[in-house]
């Protein structure tokens, strides 16, 4: 005769995976839609310059730079602000394949474990794919 094994209640239930309430992915939309929002007239911003920097330097009244130092300064700070405006635009898209991700309803599980990104991580990083003892893991294996 087989014996009985009483199997604990807490183990007869199927445990759901966690996930984020819907509460909480419209918390995470709104945030990033609010960055992304900063990053726009930033980048705008931006551009305003890069027109009016190139409008100083044509025509009989320009006041580009005559001697060499300056030249090499002006040059610096187009080239400074060429990159930061790169880098917004990449950060840009990383918002957009975030809001993507919580359309999808994959927004918030680390790419590596699959466990749910901490909540405080992803109000730092809203664009985080890894949770923090994978991206720790990660840095390690590739020290820069």
């Amino acid at each position: 005769m087989a014996t009985k094994v009483k199997i604990p209640e807490a183990a007869q239930k199927q445990q759901e995976p966690e996930r984020y309430s819907p509460d909480d992915s419209e918390y995470f939309r709104k945030l990033i839609l609010e960055r992304r929002e900063k990053i726009k007239k930033g980048l705008s911003k931006f551009a305003e310059v890069s027109r009016s920097t190139v409008q100083e330097y044509s025509g009989n009244h320009s006041t580009y730079s005559l001697h060499m130092a300056d030249q090499g300064t002006d040059a610096q700070e187009r080239e400074k602000t060429f990159m930061f405006a790169s880098r917004e635009g990449r950060y840009l898209k990383y918002l957009d394949r975030a809001l993507s991700m919580i359309d999808a309803g994959t927004y918030g599980y680390c790419e590596s474990c699959g466990q749910l990104i901490q909540k405080k991580r992803l109000e730092l990083v809203p664009t985080s794919r890894l949770c923090v003892a994978c991206k720790l893991k990660l840095e390690q294996q590739n020290p820069k």
